[in-house]
C-alpha cells in the first residue's frame, strides 16, 4: 500500500508587526498632540517674558512700560557694567550670599543625612520637624527673625547677655547683615539638602561599603573613597538646584532689610536692586537689563556646576 506524502501548507506571514508598528506610531502622534497646548502655553509664559525683557533693555523706557521709548542699543547693559557704587557691589554681595550659604547647607546636610542614614528610634519624628521650615513663607521667616534678633526686645539679646556677651545690632548692623541673613537661610534650607541627600544615601548599594569595612576602611575612609563618589551625581543636583534658587533670594532679603537692601545696601543683591530700580526709580529699561545679566549669569553658573561632575566622572 503506497502513502501519499502530503505537503504541509505553508505558513501565512505572522500578522501584526506592521500594525504593531503603526499603532506605535500612531500613539507617539496622540501623545505629542495631547502634550502640545500644554507645551506650548508654558512655552509662550517662558518666552514671551524672555523677549519682552530683553527688548525693554535696548530702551530708555521710564516712569511706565507702555509710555513713549526710543531704542538707545546697549547703553543701558554699558550703564549698568560701568557702575561700580550699586551694581558691581550688588553682584559681589549676590555671589558672598550663594556660595556661603550653600557651602554651609551642603556641608550641614550632608552631615545630617549620614547620621539620619541608619534607622534610629523617632527618625519619623526628627523628619517631620525638618521639614517646618520648608513649610513656612520666607516673608514669615523673616518676619520671626526680626522678632528674635530685635537689638531691644529680642530673645537673641538676652540669651547672649546671659552668657556675658554684650548686646548686638545684628540686622540693624551693616557689617553684621549680610552673615545674619545667610545663616537664616542656611537654617530654613539645610532641611531640604539634608532630605535631598538622604533620599540619594538611600538608594546606594550596601557591597561596596560592606566590602571596605571588612578591608579595614575607617568610617572616614569608607565616607571618603566610597559612599561620596557613588553619592556624587545626587549632591551635584542638590548643589546647582539650591545654588539657582540662593542666586534668586529676595523675599527674605526685602522683608527683613528692606528697599535697597537697608539704608547703606548692606543686604542689596542683583534681585533687589533689579526691584528698586523698577518699582522705586521707575527706571524699566535700565532695570530690564540688569535683569537680562542676571538672567545669563545664571545660565553661566548651571552651565559650569553641570559640567564639572561629568568632567570629574569622567
Amino acid at each position: 500500500m503506497a502513502i501519499t506524502q502530503t505537503s504541509a501548507p505553508a505558513r501565512a506571514p505572522l500578522p501584526g508587526k506592521p500594525r504593531a508598528r503603526s499603532f506605535e506610531q500612531a500613539n507617539r502622534r496622540l501623545k505629542w498632540a495631547m502634550l502640545a497646548p500644554s507645551l506650548a502655553f508654558v512655552g509662550l509664559m517662558i518666552i514671551f517674558p524672555l523677549v519682552f525683557t530683553l527688548n525693554l533693555g535696548f530702551t530708555d523706557a521710564f516712569g511706565a512700560v507702555n509710555a513713549d521709548k526710543d531704542y538707545v542699543g546697549l547703553r543701558n547693559f554699558g550703564d549698568a557694567l560701568t557702575d561700580s557704587r550699586r551694581f558691581w557691589p550688588a553682584v559681589q554681595r549676590t555671589v558672598l550670599f550663594t556660595i556661603g550659604a550653600v557651602l554651609l547647607e551642603t556641608v550641614l546636610g550632608l552631615a545630617l543625612a549620614m547620621l539620619m542614614r541608619k534607622p534610629f528610634r523617632g527618625a519619623r519624628w526628627v523628619r517631620t520637624v525638618l521639614i517646618i521650615p520648608l513649610l513656612t513663607t520666607p516673608v514669615a521667616i523673616g518676619i520671626l527673625w526680626l522678632l528674635i534678633l530685635d537689638p531691644t526686645n529680642g530673645i537673641a539679646n538676652h540669651l547672649l547677655a546671659s552668657v556675658g556677651i554684650l548686646p548686638q545690632e545684628f540686622l540693624g548692623s551693616v557689617s553684621q547683615s549680610l552673615p545674619i541673613l545667610m545663616l537664616i537661610d542656611v537654617w530654613q534650607w539645610t532641611p531640604m539638602m539634608t532630605l535631598l541627600l538622604l533620599a540619594g544615601l538611600s538608594t546606594l548599594p550596601a557591597e561596596p561599603e560592606e566590602a571596605a569595612h571588612v578591608d579595614g576602611a575607617g568610617v572616614w575612609q569608607r565616607f571618603r573613597y566610597v559612599v561620596l563618589p557613588m553619592l556624587g551625581p545626587t549632591l551635584a543636583t542638590a548643589v546647582v538646584l539650591r545654588s539657582i534658587d540662593a542666586l534668586k533670594t529676595f523675599d527674605l532679603l526685602y522683608a527683613t532689610k528692606g528697599p535697597g537692601g537697608g539704608s547703606s545696601f548692606e543686604a542689596e543683591t542683583l534681585n533687589v536692586y533689579a526691584y528698586g530700580l523698577t518699582f522705586d526709580y521707575q527706571e524699566y529699561g535700565l532695570a530690564s537689563a540688569v535683569l537680562v545679566l542676571f538672567t545669563l549669569a545664571i545660565i553661566g553658573v548651571v552651565i559650569l556646576l553641570r559640567r564639572r561632575p561629568g568632567r570629574r566622572s569622567a
